[in-house]
């Protein structure tokens, strides 16, 4: 999910995003445990698009916006 991408959504779209993503997250972590996972790095970017999640969902509770 780019940052744009997570922008034109609404906070409940987002919150229901991030839960997807936690839910992804806990299923890749189990496959990485049990030696299944194919692709590693899909973790990390499942991580850093919850981040992002969050971080949109608590500029648009604050009202701020940014430029980039």
């Amino acid at each position: 999910m780019k940052p744009s991408e997570a922008k034109a959504l609404s906070a409940d779209e987002l919150r229901q995003k991030e839960m997807d993503l936690r839910k992804e997250l806990f299923n890749l972590r189990f496959q990485l445990s049990k030696g299944e996972l194919g692709n590693n790095m899909r973790v990390r970017a499942v991580r850093k698009d919850i981040a992002r999640a969050l971080t949109v969902i608590t500029e648009k509770e604050k009202g701020v916006s940014k430029n980039a």
